[in-house]
């Protein structure tokens, strides 16, 4: 086992300043006090990052150097945070000062140097280094040939790629085995879908790794509030991709709060078929077009004054559509209605391949029979949609992760051919030390988002969950911008995949929980409350 003593003392006397921070937030307000809040979230995001690293460095000497340089990173970047604000944090000036010769020898340039390309082992068992092989050399031959051409052209998810992910069962693993799924309730079906994930990231974001994360958010709905019947008739479509689906939450004027929810379903009868018309809109509908099915959150209690407690969550059937925006009139389907729904595609500078959409639903007719849980169901629709992206934190930080990686391997493979002034752009120090910090941010993001696996598989983890995306989607900017700057003035070339990874990484501190929101209402907020409850 090799020595981690330094390492863990200095990880903490970092959790004494994060912990003097929070209980400053808990005696000033977070509200009042946002910038200390931010910079707490942010800090205990990395120096539980560090944490989950101790066990990976004792597991040998290149592990070991690569938590030491993470960790020293780390410290350093608090410093950083607390420097000429102590008094605001709570600490006193010499609060790190225990720290600094451990800093300076691990962030030294030459031992960062002689770090550069080592990536370090995975330390995955032999059934999720066989999952992990699949899904690469689906990346690698399915996924990477195309990435490049639906990115410049904004264009489709190719149909054999909904396929060849369907034949791998990739829909079906975090469904239940009893409904044609995978998942067998223990945390090998966390660890899958994050190794998963990030190889499916790292061929292409928007055309792999976000691709398998709609059928999951609705299944976890279902399995939260639905009935056996709506688990028998839903789940197997969904895990063989019989049926695909999209989320419509997020509307015009209410993103992250959700409770101002406008769109409403007011109950009605049809051709003797009782249901719901849905009116209003909903934005940032990722995949509307090709889905075969919405997962629309509505207002079914017209007193808004309730809240969250007056929603509902509805699967709504449509035809398919392109790309380019799509019009469905409802007397094109089976069964009642003369309803409309309208997409309007949102451009994005990246992320592309599944489009976002603003949707206009106009006098939609759905089915009593598609209400989450039915009328037990009523009222539980926030409640349902929280159950659907429990995951989604660990899956967008999996996202990251297969991001970097592609960032990483592109730059340390340029930096080996690229000559400048006589010699490889990898030879020079400046490129090793960021190549080292590079490899090293992605192996402990790695391992912290296994570990988070492992704890929402025991359903615990929340805290964790939100910790991992805070800071690898931030991170996640670096990686990839400094890729792109190795690449030189090629980097800003969109013929350059790593152009590409850029505008991806970009909206990983977007989606899922916009950064700030995260830190401020979740992170900040749970930290807090631990503290007043210790």
């Amino acid at each position: 086992m090799t020595d981690l003593t330094a390492a863990a003392a200095v990880l903490d006397a970092a959790n004494e300043v994060v912990g003097a921070g929070v209980a400053r937030l808990a005696e000033i307000g977070i509200d009042a006090n946002q910038v200390l809040a931010y910079d707490v979230a942010h800090a205990a995001a990395a120096v539980q990052t560090g944490q989950s690293l101790l066990g990976y460095g004792a597991k040998g000497d290149v592990e070991a150097s690569i938590a030491h340089a993470f960790i020293a990173d780390a410290v350093a970047e608090l410093a950083g945070k607390v420097f000429g604000r102590e008094s605001e944090w709570g600490v006193s000036p010499d609060a790190l000062d225990s720290t600094r010769d451990y800093v300076a020898t691990y962030r030294n340039p030459e031992f960062l140097a002689g770090l550069a390309g080592t990536a370090g082992p995975r330390h995955l068992s032999d059934d999720f280094e066989m999952v992990q092989d699949a899904f690469r050399r689906f990346a690698d031959e399915k996924l990477k040939p195309v990435a490049e051409h639906i990115h410049r052209h904004n264009g489709d998810i190719p149909e054999d790629i909904i396929t060849g992910l369907a034949e791998m069962g990739a829909f079906g693993l975090s469904i239940a085995e009893e409904y044609g799924g995978f998942a067998s309730g223990s945390d090998a079906d966390y660890i899958g879908m994050v190794v998963a994930t990030e190889e499916l990231s790292r061929g292409s974001l928007g055309a792999g790794g976000s691709l398998i994360t709609r059928p999951e958010i609705l299944a976890r709905a279902l399995e939260a509030g639905g009935t056996e019947e709506q688990k028998q008739e839903w789940l197997p479509k969904l895990a063989t991709a019989e049926v695909m689906n999209a989320v419509a939450v997020t509307e015009p004027d209410y993103g992250s709060d959700v409770a101002g929810v406008t769109v409403a379903a007011a109950p009605t009868t049809l051709d003797g078929v009782d249901g719901y018309l849905i009116n209003g809109v909903k934005t940032w509908c990722t995949f509307g077009a090709r889905a075969d099915v919405l997962m629309v959150l509505a207002r079914t209690d017209p007193d808004r004054s309730i809240g969250h407690r007056g929603l509902s969550m509805f699967i709504v059937p449509k035809l398919r559509g392109d790309g380019h925006g799509f019009v469905v009139q409802q007397h094109d389907m089976e069964g009642p209605g003369t309803g409309k729904m309208e997409g309007r595609p949102i451009d994005t500078i990246g992320y592309r391949g599944m489009h976002s959409y603003e949707v206009a639903l106009e006098d939609w007719f759905v089915p009593a029979t598609n209400l989450i849980g039915l009328d037990g169901g009523k009222g539980k629709g926030f409640y349902y949609q929280m159950a659907g992206f429990e995951n989604g934190r660990l899956q967008t930080a999996a996202r990251a992760i297969g991001v970097m990686q592609a960032a990483y391997e592109a730059a340390l493979a340029y930096a080996g051919d690229r000559k400048v002034f006589g010699k490889a752009v990898g030879d020079y120090q400046l490129t090793q030390a960021k190549l080292a910090r590079m490899a090293v941010i992605i192996q402990a993001s790695r391992q912290f988002s296994y570990d988070v696996a492992r704890l929402m598989a025991k359903g615990e983890g929340q805290l964790e969950a939100s910790l991992v995306k805070a800071y690898v989607c931030k991170a996640a900017e670096w990686v990839t911008r400094e890729a792109m700057q190795i690449h030189g003035g090629m980097g800003y070339a969109e013929e350059y995949d790593v152009s590409r990874y850029f505008v991806d990484a970009r909206v990983l501190s977007i989606f899922e929980g916009a950064d700030e929101t995260l830190c401020l209402k979740v992170i900040a907020r749970r930290l807090v409350e631990t503290h007043q409850n210790s």
